[in-house]
């Protein structure tokens, strides 16, 4: 793999690495293989729809591997069940479009899967874009059976599976018996294709089997939905003479315009298409940042600046910040482009696209956390990875990285299903290592964040009821979100869908620099969308905003969300709904109907309170998670001077510390009793502030 020309020398230094760690290990990059980095290769063929039938299947082979284990101790050995036997049990039989099957059975061998469209003689585009072809090896045989993809072999066990990467040219052996892939291929004659909207933007070719089609060199990347994209403008490809589907947009703030075309061999066409805008929001002041991006976090391939910026610039994202961190090792990805740039603007920033390098503190017990725009690389960016011990605190690294000017936050936070009037316990455990944001809850108290990401590919219905808690007991938080989308996947459900899915708008004062977004992060100033634009308005004031009111005074609320997939509106306080308006459900509305929701309510204040809006969506083909959501910060109402701390949530969080006491006590790997003691006096100070709430 070359670098990009005129890098810095340690980072394209950094980039030759992870081209030879990828072609010596694969997709992991030699990573331990904890069950999240095993599940990498699997993730790439498996509709996000099985993910839990996925994982409910690990959990019940783990527990048949150690019987008798609770389902807190089970999460450790998770890593251990044959994720190829399970991906097969997970499908039953069935074959997603980009998957191919080998079957070996007793009577003989079969090769089945849909047919692939390359262009003859068969051969699939050179270059980064080049699509491999995935292929299930399946056993219903009860003796073992040698089986061979060119230099790659295995003795495949009686029952077993074999999840592996092919070419069209590859030579795979089964039982020594030759398989010819080609049986797979349907040859077509070229054409070719100049795509043109005159800004950077997000296209899709496919053809009639679905299968994308991509400019020379140009990564093949495949969203949430299994649909292919790559960004820019003036893009030149080859494509299959025949049907074509051809679409364009360029993030939230556009919709997607779509042509059909069919090509002729060898014809050559320019194809002029650009999206319409459906809201401007720099032009109100408002810039829509991704606050949990990677460059590279191990994949398929290796992730450049270049892609970065085409992708912040294709999607029309105004503020990027790509995270240096580590997967489940020592090693921190991207941490040269860190010291390199730490402190300024990434090359490619321009006066409504900012980019940054930040820094995700991880720790899988405790949580993980963005950080953006700090001055300079932290000292510690995680604990409790490759038998280090969880400690510090996260509290000890949030400290630092605040040092050094950045603003952080949670990262998706939440997994597990959670509704309001739910006790903790269904967060904070029983799994125990999942990445859950459970130090959040002391750290908020102490003002050690500024945000929780509630957009995220996480829960967002859970996540947010946790974000109510916390506001409702006093803690000032701004909604933000973060996609954890990966520069360095090509197809990897969320996390291959472009940078930006999900959004946190801020409004700014003055330019857009990034420490103007900064503070208006934390200052609350800002809503979280996978689309949608939210506004609104307590009394005239707008979120962030902090009204000193009377007991019996009334404020005037006005809630309105603009976008094809919005359902409802709602306005909440810390006492719950108090006013919502629905749209017709999506079969019933007009074609070309109106696309703005407002809801109105007149609030009487007798306690401190809040005040969010929040939109709910039906399902739509832009929204890159299963809930499309919108969520604003809160407009916050004090009374005589007094904030909100409703008994009932700081109840709620005291709760929740003594669980994550018990969970720490119980699942922690510490070295010392003052070590132990270092997290329980956190805890400690976290109970006294909401004790003091309580009065």
């Amino acid at each position: 793999m070359g670098a990009e020309p005129m890098l810095p020398g340690t980072v394209a230094a950094a980039l030759e690495e992870y081209g030879r760690l990828l072609a010596g290990h694969g997709i992991t990059w030699g990573e331990p293989e904890i069950h999240y980095v095993k599940f990498f290769a699997r993730r790439r063929v498996l509709p996000p729809s099985l993910f839990g039938t996925f994982w409910r299947l690990a959990f019940e082979e783990a527990a048949r591997l150690h019987p008798g284990q609770p389902i807190d101790r089970l999460a450790a050995h998770l890593a251990e069940p044959d994720y190829d036997r399970v991906l097969r049990d997970t499908l039953a039989g069935e074959l997603p479009p980009h998957l191919a099957a080998l079957r070996v059975g007793p009577d003989g061998i079969e090769l089945r899967g849909a047919p692939v469209t390359v262009l003859a003689p068969g051969e699939p585009p050179s270059g980064r874009g080049a699509e491999k072809i995935f292929l299930l090896v399946d056993s219903s045989r009860d003796t073992p059976c040698p089986v061979s993809v060119d230099d790659a072999r295995r003795e495949l066990a009686p029952r077993g599976a074999w999840l592996v990467e092919a070419e069209a040219g590859s030579v795979v052996v089964a039982d020594g018996q030759r398989v010819r892939l080609d049986a797979l291929l349907r040859p077509v004659p070229a054409a070719r294709l100049t795509l043109v909207a005159g800004q950077p933007c997000r296209w899709s070719v496919a053809s009639r089997d679905g299968r994308g089609w991509y400019p020379p060199g140009v990564p093949a990347r495949h969203d949430y939905h299994g649909r292919p994209y790559f960004h820019g403008d003036g893009r030149t490809l080859d494509v299959p003479a025949g049907p074509l589907t051809i679409t364009v947009t360029r993030g939230m703030e556009y919709a997607e315009s779509a042509l059909d075309v069919t090509m002729a061999p060898g014809e050559e066409r320019v194809v002029r298409l650009t999206p319409e805008r459906l809201y401007d929001a720099a032009a109100r002041g408002w810039y829509g940042g991704d606050l949990h991006v990677h460059l590279n976090w191990a994949g398929d391939l290796v992730g450049l600046p270049a892609d970065a910026a085409a992708a912040q610039l294709g999607e029309d994202l105004h503020v990027l910040n790509l995270l240096a961190g580590n997967v489940s090792g020592p090693r921190v990805y991207d941490r040269e482009a860190l010291d390199h740039w730490a402190g300024e603007d990434l090359p490619w920033s321009d006066a409504t696209h900012l980019a940054r390098m930040g820094v995700e503190y991880r720790n899988d017990l405790l949580g993980h956390v963005y950080a953006f725009a700090p001055e300079r690389a932290p000292g510690r960016f995680h604990t409790g990875f490759a038998g280090d011990a969880d400690w510090p605190p996260n509290a000890e690294g949030l400290r630092e990285l605040r040092g050094l000017g950045a603003v952080l936050g949670y990262s998706h936070p939440f997994a597990t299903p959670l509704a309001d009037g739910d006790p903790p316990r269904a967060v904070v455990s029983p799994a125990p290592r999942n990445c859950a944001a459970r130090e959040l809850v002391a750290d908020a108290a102490l003002g050690l964040v500024d945000s929780l990401d509630v957009l995220t590919h996480a829960s967002i219905p859970s996540t947010a009821a946790v974000y109510r808690r916390l506001i409702g007991a006093g803690n000032r938080l701004a909604v933000t979100a973060g996609t954890d989308s990966m520069i360095s996947f090509t197809r990897a459900d969320n996390q291959s869908s472009p940078p930006g899915w999900a959004r946190v708008y801020a409004r700014v004062e003055g330019e857009l620099t990034a420490r103007a977004f900064a503070d208006a992060v934390r200052a609350g100033r800002t809503f979280a969308t996978t689309g949608p634009w939210l506004e609104l308005t307590v009394d005239g004031h707008s979120p962030g905003h902090v009204i000193d009111a009377r007991p019996g005074d009334h404020v005037r609320v006005t809630a309105t969300a603009i976008g094809p997939e919005v359902a409802a509106v709602r306005v909440r306080t810390a006492e719950g709904v108090r006013a919502g308006a629905e749209r017709l459900p999506a079969g019933e509305r007009r074609p070309g109907g109106e696309e703005r929701l407002t809801v109105t309510a007149d609030l009487r204040v007798d306690e401190p309170t809040y005040v969010l809006a929040e939109a709910v969506c039906d399902p739509h083909p832009r929204t890159m998670t299963g809930t499309g959501y919108a969520l604003t910060s809160p407009v916050h109402v004090d009374l005589a001077g007094r904030r909100v701390a409703r008994r009932e949530d700081v109840r709620w969080c005291l709760e929740w510390l003594d669980l994550l006491e018990e969970l720490i006590r119980t699942h922690a790997r510490l070295t010392t009793p003052s070590q132990l003691a270092d997290h329980v006096a956190l805890l400690d100070q976290a109970r006294e502030v909401y004790r003091g709430r309580l009065s």
